[in-house]
């Protein structure tokens, strides 16, 4: 299937690791530009590197960012303006904030998680829609959780903040369905990733056991017995945030092996 994505451009936050970075591979086995961002330069020249290495005919270029601020963000769409010309896709990524219950978490800690989990994805969208406008439609693609559509035990932060960008691309969808820009939403459930090692981690220290057994548990939970691949969460990435995707806005995907049991 042609995924129309060659020449285009596609930015994608928090992607020198992780599913940030098995995102923009897929992007970048399109032959589509583009812009990756993280904190660390020295993580976004070897993530370059091995873009590179992927793409026959497209581009990469990095910026370090901090997405929790809003001047940054600006700078960093404007900077892919100005290397690229246009930003034709957006994946809006973040990593999860910190795992706990209510009464870890002081108003400081609310406040990053806001700023981190929610408007980042905010003021990336506002920063990108003048080129997308421009260039007659555009696709943006939030990475969330699976928390979107069943809370998940000791991440009230993720929890809260998810759901929120649930309502953001639902609403969104309807005001920017006449300029041509789908907006989707995607949840990983349990992929192969740090974070998700963190998270099992923490349980195992709670819980007296071992890492391994923590893992070998939840994959019994999961219909498919097993975690995801990085990889393949990327591939629903690529297909909503590209053009061969011409009517599904607005919409929730859980790519968890059907862990999740709500409707």
């Amino acid at each position: 299937m042609d995924l129309k994505l060659a020449g285009k451009t596609v930015l994608v936050l928090a992607s020198s690791r992780g599913l940030g970075k098995a995102s923009a591979a897929a992007f970048a086995k399109e032959d589509a530009n583009i812009m990756i961002t993280g904190r660390s330069e020295e993580s976004l020249k070897e993530a370059e590197k091995e873009l590179l290495s992927l793409s026959c005919r497209g581009r990469v270029g990095y910026y370090v960012c901090d997405i929790t601020k809003e001047a940054e963000i600006k700078a960093l769409v404007e900077h892919t303006m100005k290397i690229f010309g246009a930003v034709d896709v957006l994946v809006n990524n973040a990593g999860g904030p910190p795992a706990g219950t209510f009464e870890d978490f002081d108003d400081d800690d609310w406040q990053r998680a806001f700023d981190l989990n929610l408007m980042s994805f905010v003021r990336a969208i506002r920063a990108v829609l003048p080129s997308m406008k421009q260039s007659g439609g555009g696709r943006i693609v939030n990475i969330t959780s699976s928390s979107m559509k069943q809370t998940l035990d000791n991440l009230i932060l993720s929890n809260t903040f998810r759901a929120g960008l649930m309502g953001l691309a639902k609403s969104l969808s309807q005001e920017l369905a006449p300029h041509g820009i789908l907006i989707n939403s995607l949840g990983p459930g349990k992929i192969a990733t740090d974070r998700v090692t963190e998270i099992d981690g923490r349980k195992a220290e709670q819980e007296s056991k071992k890492a391994e057994d923590v893992r070998r548990e939840s994959e019994a939970a999961i219909p498919l017995g097993r975690y995801g691949y990085p990889e393949e969460f990327a591939g629903q990435v690529v297909f909503y945030g590209s053009f061969a995707n011409t009517y599904v806005t607005g919409q929730t995907l859980l790519v968890d092996g059907g862990l999740i049991k709500a409707l």
